[in-house]
Formats: C-alpha cells, structure tokens, sequence
C-alpha cells in the first residue's frame, strides 16, 4: 500500500518532521471529533485528510 502524500513531499512543505507528524495528529484529530475537511478526497482515514490539507496548504503550521 502507498500512502499519498509521502512523507518526503509533506517534508517539502513542513521543514521540521516533528512539527509535521504533531500538526497531522493535531488535525486528524479534529477531523475525527467531526470538523469539516478541508479537501475532498474519497479517502476517509482522518490522516490521510489532514496530510493531504497540509500538503495543499490548507492547514497552518505555527512553530
């Protein structure tokens, strides 16, 4: 199974891999309380949603 987007390209929007798998948890976790997403995908794995709105830029990441 590939999982789209990989970490190597979120890496290209996030410098920090700590701050990007701590924002992705962050915001799967509200997309799994009920908040709207922000992409539409068919996918409906919260982590997939939340890494495809911070690849499009869609989420923001504060330091």
């Amino acid at each position: 199974m590939i999982v789209k987007p990989t970490v190597t390209d979120l890496l290209k929007v996030v410098d920090n891999r700590y701050m990007l798998i701590t924002a992705t948890a962050k915001r799967a976790r509200q997309i799994a309380a009920g908040s709207t997403p922000l992409v539409k995908i068919e996918d409906k794995s919260p982590v997939t949603i939340a890494a495809n709105e911070i690849e499009e830029g869609k989420v923001k990441i504060e330091c």
